[in-house]
């Protein structure tokens, strides 16, 4: 027996937390949750068979008072004695993509974002259209090309706007979008809308989100409709779920709604948003410091939104922020805000670059407020271009 060790000043100590599924020593994968620097085995210690199989939906679908109960349950173990073979260090261990994806939305929740980008293609008119605050703009992703962090991604080809008309080849406008996800547990038949005021009943944990986006494919093909292959082939996602239970210190006061003020079914109790930092960093070079503070949508009111319709939510399905940007030029959490649609070169190691070059390499990071002063953090989504092929 040992008590697992937590290092003083700890990101993943015990108001922390983080789920995910992880294998070690060639063994099957099962469900994990990061303590320090170890990796506590929940099949050893829990006796319940979902901690066994390969993703978190089995457990998420249980439901929000197993969410609870778990959490004291492991909470209460690693304040004592745990079996040492049910910890393994963190390095010795291969983390796995941690839900099975339903399905897969992204948001555009971003004021600053937004407005940025309406700004860059169309400089003549007003950054936002009419509708942005008045509704979760959105489009629909594809849940099967989701990758956990550490995944190589093939640069895309396809379509882009030539002199003469369009030209296919790899993207030459390859870039980021730096983005918190939201992951369903418990999810609703059809025509049952979830409530803003009901969001951690159904919500199970957040990770972070990069979503790579091939802007030239994307600018030829989203007119008029929106974007397809400029997303759609790669979205990659950090490995620890922190759970929604310990974000609570992380709450703050949601941005603006007053004018226009929202339709009642996005009309929230106590509107909230959560205090998060995020870090992206360019082949090594911190580059990006986005808030999500700064968020215009909350997470609850996506969600709702997203079921007014009469959509279904199932449980592993995620859907992403959009884009965190800030007021500041270093809040931009794309590289076409940052490079101002590539006219403005970022010097990255010496080197101008507007847009991702093969081999480049990506990681953001994000923590958030914890307990008594501390940080919790959601570790890392990381990625590296490959060649297109």
């Amino acid at each position: 027996m040992t008590v697992p060790d937590i290092p003083p000043g700890s990101l993943f100590g015990v108001d922390n937390l983080p789920y995910g599924i992880f294998s070690a020593g060639g063994g099957t994968p099962r469900a994990g949750v990061r303590v320090g620097e170890h990796v506590l085995d929940l099949s050893a210690v829990l006796d319940d068979p979902v901690f066994a199989a390969g993703s978190l939906n089995p457990f998420m679908a249980q439901g929000y008072d197993r969410w609870v109960a778990a959490r004291a349950q492991i909470q209460d173990l690693i304040t004592g004695d745990v079996p040492a073979e049910a910890l393994h260090a963190v390095d010795d261990v291969t983390l796995h993509l941690p839900i099975e994806v339903a399905d897969y939305v992204d948001f555009y929740a971003s004021e600053h974002h937004a407005s940025n980008v309406g700004r860059l293609f169309r400089p003549d008119a007003e950054p936002l259209l009419p509708n942005w605050k008045h509704l979760p703009v959105a489009y629909h992703g594809r849940a099967g090309t989701v990758y956990v962090s550490g995944r190589d991604i093939v640069r895309p080809s396809g379509q882009r706007k030539g002199e003469n008309g369009p030209v296919f080849g790899p993207s030459q406008r390859l870039d980021i979008e730096a983005e918190l996800g939201f992951i369903v547990g418990t999810g609703t038949p059809a025509n049952t809308p979830i409530s803003p005021d009901d969001f951690a009943q159904h919500v199970f944990g957040a990770v972070i989100l990069n979503d790579w986006s091939a802007r030239d494919i994307q600018a030829w093909e989203y007119v008029p409709l929106g974007p397809n292959l400029g997303k759609s082939f790669a979205t990659s996602i950090s490995p620890w779920v922190v759970p929604i239970l310990a974000l609570e210190n992380a709450r703050v006061p949601l941005p603006g709604q007053t004018t226009p003020k929202p339709l009642p079914y996005l009309r929230e109790t106590d509107p909230w948003g959560l205090n998060i930092d995020l870090t992206v960093t360019w082949n090594g070079q911190p580059v990006a410091h986005p808030p999500y503070r700064e968020m215009y949508w909350s997470p609850a009111q996506m969600l709702a939104h997203l079921t007014i319709n009469g959509a279904s939510a199932r449980t592993g399905d995620l859907y992403g922020s959009g884009t965190i940007s800030g007021p500041n030029q270093d809040q931009r959490g794309s590289f076409l805000e940052l490079s101002w649609g590539g006219k403005t070169p970022i010097t990255i190691n010496g080197k101008p670059k507007t847009f991702l070059d093969d081999n480049d390499e990506i990681t953001i990071t994000a923590s958030a407020p914890a307990a008594n002063g501390s940080r919790l953090s959601f570790g890392d989504v990381s990625g590296r271009i490959l060649p297109a092929r």
